[in-house]
């Protein structure tokens, strides 16, 4: 049964990642930190029924979805890099 799943587990990997990224990118924006926790709970919770209902449908896709789910993750890393290094460039500089 957990054959099945195996073309996803990258996706389980990175979505992690994922969410670290956009967390890093809340707290360099100065979001407040029970809201930002809470919405990334919704937003994980959503998933996961998303996950359950369209699993079937989506495995003759699975291919697509990690390569875009991938491609996501980088695109949103290196603009959270380029955040952070932006907003610590902007700090020394107000020192």
């Amino acid at each position: 049964m957990l054959e099945e799943f195996l073309p996803f587990v990258g996706l389980i990997i990175f979505g992690n990642i994922e969410n670290l990224i956009l967390a890093s990118q809340g707290v360099v924006e100065g979001v407040n930190p029970k809201i930002l926790g809470l919405l990334s709970i919704i937003v994980v919770i959503i998933w996961l029924f998303i996950g359950f209902v369209a699993t079937d449908v989506a495995m003759q896709y699975s291919q697509y979805i990690s390569f875009i789910g991938g491609l996501a993750i980088v695109i949103l890393g290196i603009k959270s890099v380029r955040d952070a290094v932006r907003h610590i460039k902007e700090t020394e500089g107000d020192a």
